[in-house]
């Protein structure tokens, strides 16, 4: 099975990297995401990714003021990224070993979708 089978590509949450945490926060809300992804700033740039764990460290753990902040300052850059035609089981392994929970969908530079355990979870499930 591939990722591009089970990633989700329509209705991505994107912020700006320069937007206030109190905005993305809300527009987390909103959307009912646990993760945004970070825009890019000019075309050679990387996509970021900013979720609840960099908002707790910086803004809970740190004290951080929220006002203060902007995404840029927080979200992790570049975040880990794969490709579409990748086989699923390589990417379950580099979110295994690398921690991580979410990977960017990325064909070109250009954002394609995102790939969470939640979906590859929900996709295993369907085929026990």
């Amino acid at each position: 099975m591939l990722v591009k089978e089970i990633m989700k590509s329509t209705n991505l949450a994107i912020v700006s990297p320069m937007a206030p945490i109190r905005d993305a926060l809300n527009q987390m809300k909103e959307m009912k995401v646990k993760s945004l992804i970070v825009d890019k700033l000019r075309a050679s740039d990387a996509y970021g990714l900013l979720t609840y764990k960099n908002i707790l460290f910086s803004i809970i753990a740190n004290d951080e003021d929220i006002d203060l902040l902007r995404v840029y300052d927080i979200c992790s850059k570049p975040a880990y990224q794969i490709s579409e035609e990748l086989n699923i089981k390589y990417a379950v392994q580099l979110m295994v070993k690398s921690n991580v929970k979410r990977l960017l969908v990325i064909d070109n530079n250009e954002i394609e979708g995102i790939l969470t355990m939640t979906d590859i979870m929900e996709s295993y499930m369907k085929n026990i």
